[in-house]
């Protein structure tokens, strides 16, 4: 609420001869602000610096930012006297869970003061806590509605994990108590799970900065892991409230990898759970995850396992059945085979028997023919025909006149003497 007061201008005459000092003047706005302010107020502010002293006073430095977040368009300086830091720190602690610090935004009744030589500065005299934790939730709120508007609420949901996931990436303190949990439990999975730790501040000014520099490192080396585990012990509201921030959230979103996150305790969810790929509950609850998923692909490899054996029994229990009816029809085959072929066996067997014979014949009868020419060309039968053989004469050349020869006849021998010899031309 904007409050604006016409004031009627102070009539304060001087001149260069009747001036006023320097602590006429601071003493005049002293007594204007606290005549102006004499009640105190209540103001909305965040907390840019907070420091407690050893006398137990606790000093602050309040700001409100404008569009330009690195230009405060106020500040001021604000304390907490001792006397009244101890009661208004513990009620504030047991309404927010959180301790004051900086960063925090307050609602606060002050009453102005003015110091001649310090100034301006407020006395804090009363907290509003339900108004940081208003605050926060707002802040909160904001970021979904954005997160939603810009169409990446459910992208890191959506994405298809590797199986199995064995290589993760591990956001969060090296020191933190969570991450020794996380890490013990892990290693009681029977399961060779490789994991690397992208160390991250997790609470405090440049945590923010921190958690997303971490979650860019990965993603610049995608290939080497499986998922990642973005793990935070238990904390206060405004501590947990770093994984309401959009930026963050805005980055766990769009991971290409799934995220696991386990932040804070049971009731403890933040924006950041909401988009991950698998919100647990706590560090611990993420190593469970994964050990449970690692059982769950174990159990269905001996699923597969088993549903290969039947279907592999099944098969060679069909194939043994096809393979005796094709032997049995193989069988059956060769044997009407081997018959008919013992059956062409036999008739070729005639056949060559039947034809031989008939061979035989011709060639019996042929013989005896050329038989019979044969003895129709011997030297009887020429003789008998009425040739007559001269027997040692080949040529006219082996006779001369009054040689004696001898002629054989059919029926009997000639002695001869030649008595004339004639050559043939």
């Amino acid at each position: 609420m904007l409050i604006t007061m016409v004031l009627k201008p102070l009539d304060i005459p001087t001149t260069a001869d009747s001036s006023l000092t320097l602590f006429d003047l601071q003493r005049m706005v002293r007594s204007t602000l606290e005549t102006r302010f004499a009640d105190p107020v209540w103001i909305s502010a965040e907390v840019s610096e907070l420091k407690v002293n050893r006398s137990g006073h606790c000093y602050l430095n309040l700001v409100e930012k404008g569009n330009n977040e690195a230009q405060p368009r106020a500040e001021a300086r604000a304390v907490i006297w001792r006397s009244a830091y101890s009661s208004l720190a513990a009620s504030f602690a047991a309404t927010t869970g959180d301790e004051l610090r900086a960063g925090l935004r307050l609602l606060v009744r002050v009453v102005v003061t003015y110091h001649e030589v310090y100034g301006f500065s407020l006395q804090i005299i009363d907290i509003d806590p339900s108004y940081t934790l208003g605050e926060v939730e707002r802040r909160r709120r904001e970021t979904i509605a954005q997160l939603q508007a810009d169409g990446v609420w459910d992208m890191n949901r959506e994405v298809e994990p590797s199986r199995p996931l064995l290589r993760i990436a591990v956001v969060s303190s090296a020191t933190a108590a969570g991450y020794r949990d996380f890490m013990q439990e892990l290693s009681r999975a029977p399961y060779a799970l490789r994991t690397t730790l992208f160390e991250s501040q997790m609470q405090g000014e440049g945590a923010e900065e921190s958690v997303i520099n971490a979650l860019l490192r990965i993603a610049a080396a995608e290939d080497e892991f499986d998922a990642v585990a973005l793990i935070r012990g238990g904390g206060s509201t405004s501590d947990l409230a770093l994984f309401d921030s959009y930026r963050i959230a805005s980055h766990v979103a769009q991971f290409p990898l799934p995220i696991f996150t386990g932040i804070g305790h049971d009731k403890d969810v933040s924006v950041a759970d909401m988009v991950a790929y698998r919100m647990c509950k706590t560090p611990t609850a993420v190593a469970t995850t994964f050990a449970e998923m690692l059982d769950a692909e174990m159990m269905q490899i001996e699923d597969y396992a088993l549903q290969l054996r039947s279907y592999v029994a099944e098969r060679l229990s069909c194939e043994k059945v096809a393979h005796e009816r094709i032997s049995a029809e193989l069988s059956r085959s060769a044997i009407l085979l081997l018959t008919n072929l013992s059956h062409r066996l036999d008739r070729a067997e005639e056949s060559i028997a039947e034809g031989a014979s008939q061979l035989l014949r011709a060639a019996r009868e042929r013989v005896d023919s050329c038989a019979t020419v044969v003895d129709s060309f011997s030297l009887d039968s020429l003789l008998r025909m009425g040739f007559a053989v001269m027997r040692g004469v080949r040529s006219i050349d082996d006779v001369t006149v009054g040689d004696s020869v001898s002629i054989s006849l059919c029926d009997g021998e000639v002695d001869a003497t030649v008595t004339k010899t004639k050559k043939r031309v």
